[in-house]
């Protein structure tokens, strides 16, 4: 009997080393290349894979071909030359076994991540009967990845495929995501992929490449101590809000993947942290832009909506942090003070988040005429007397009180006192704050309030970012 069960024992295990030899021997792709996906237009068409060691790969594209040997570890990766918008094209891959992915388009790609704000669905935000009934749109597309924590950088990650947009597909997108992509869609007539890689509640730490950390002296402890990170916990898995733990399984996995910028909606979890987010998100700007091997990627993001975090000035910091963030090249802040909704931290009308984000790729990556992309933010500020005149960039050529009523959240403070509930008076482009109980006056501010829902606005109606002016 045991002579009886080896044998039965090394026969399946003969089979069983045969199976897996040539499951590894099939032809693989990565995860986000699949039916439905979109190409992002008028750049390299870089798609990758995997096979057995030294097997010739072929891609096809139309007449577009190009060949690849699978190296050492397997892997492979191929280029076919930068397509205009349009399709649908199928892409034949052939190697160990052959697969081709169908119903594909060229267009513009975005990259849409941050915590729950951006991962929060169609189905969870305003009116979302009528947006799902609506959500007929066959050129816009969507991926959607799982949340995955890894300790070292991985090669694949798991996706739930790309969909096309139906009233049977479109609850579960990213609302924020899907917004932008249809004003995109409607004004540039072209087909547009949203890439979902986001994860509730999580910090920015987790999202930063190690590039990144090491690139901002103020995050100097950070990038010094990369060789420890992710942090495990007592039962040996990846701490989520470490550093790494998010970038190695969910960001490492696409850096071949080419798409035109990203929207960034995050900050929640970060609150507290005051002008050190700047530091963070230049870190994950620059960061991103270096291991996508795109040094002018666009990076639009979201100002956080008022919310009752119970810490009153907390917030303002992180919006003084998220303003600063203008600064850096190429990205651009959609302001939510007047569209929140201080009992819940995820406000619901997504949609209008959405048109604003776009406002600023509109005007900035596409170079089309939508009018002012912003709401006024804090220029300049002089005294004059017991006043102080504050100049706003952003305009629009005038200034307006969104609810026909004095202009609210305005405080003022004197050389030796305290900020103090103030008169603010809109004068052409300019606002003159004031006080009777303030005779010197030395600094401003708007807003600086968790609560806060100023209703200064400019002549396309956008409201005005929070500030100081006390530095």
């Amino acid at each position: 009997r045991e002579k009886i069960f080896m044998k039965t024992l090394m026969r399946s295990l003969v089979l069983l080393l045969f199976v897996t030899s040539a499951v590894q021997a099939d032809l693989t792709i990565s995860s986000i290349i699949g039916d439905n996906m979109v190409i992002q237009r008028d750049q390299p068409v870089v798609l990758w894979g995997w096979d057995e060691a030294g097997q010739d790969i072929s891609v096809s594209m139309g007449d577009a071909k190009a060949t690849a040997k699978a190296a050492d570890d397997g892997s492979w990766s191929v280029s076919l030359p930068a397509l205009a918008a349009g399709g649908p094209h199928e892409v034949t891959f052939n190697g160990s076994s052959d697969v081709t992915i169908k119903n594909v388009l060229v267009g513009e790609v975005w990259l849409c991540s941050g915590q729950s704000n951006m991962e929060w669905t169609v189905a969870q935000s305003l009116n979302p009967q009528e947006e799902i009934k609506a959500g007929t749109h066959p050129r816009i597309r969507h991926i959607k990845f799982p949340h995955v924590v890894s300790d070292k950088p991985i090669d694949n990650a798991r996706t739930n495929g790309w969909t096309e947009t139906t009233p049977q597909t479109v609850a579960g997108y990213t609302a924020v995501g899907y917004a932008y992509a249809r004003f995109l869609q409607k004004e540039l007539d072209v087909p547009v992929g949203i890439i979902g890689c986001n994860w509730g509640g999580t910090r920015i730490e987790p999202w930063t490449p190690p590039v990144g950390f090491q690139s901002v002296e103020a995050l100097k402890d950070i990038a010094d101590d990369l060789a420890n990170y992710p942090r495990k916990n007592d039962k040996g898995q990846v701490q989520v809000q470490t550093p790494l733990a998010i970038y190695n399984a969910m960001v490492h996995p696409i850096l071949k993947f080419r798409f035109k910028g990203a929207i960034w909606y995050q900050g929640e979890s970060n609150n507290g942290e005051g002008m050190l987010y700047h530091e963070k998100m230049k870190a994950l700007i620059y960061g991103w832009r270096k291991v996508f091997d795109n040094p002018d990627m666009p990076f639009y993001f979201v100002q956080l909506a008022p919310y009752r975090y119970n810490r009153p000035e907390a917030l303002p910091a992180i919006w003084e942090a998220q303003l600063a963030t203008l600064s850096v090249e190429g990205t651009g802040m959609a302001v939510t003070t007047d569209i929140g909704n201080v009992g819940d931290i995820h406000p619901k009308n997504k949609q209008e988040v959405g048109r604003r984000l776009s406002l600023w790729a509109l005007a900035h990556t596409y170079n089309r005429e939508v009018g002012i992309v912003s709401g006024p933010l804090y220029k300049s500020m002089k005294i004059e007397g017991n006043k102080i005149r504050i100049s706003f960039d952003y305009t629009d050529g005038r200034l307006a009180a969104n609810d026909g009523k004095d202009l609210s959240w305005f405080t003022i403070k004197g050389k030796d006192g305290e900020f103090v509930e103030a008169k603010a008076v809109i004068d052409g482009q300019t606002v003159l704050v004031s006080s009777d109980e303030v005779e010197d006056p030395v600094a401003v501010r708007l807003g600086w309030n968790e609560l806060a829902e100023p209703n200064l606005v400019n002549a396309a109606g956008l409201p005005a970012s929070p500030f100081r002016t006390d530095r």
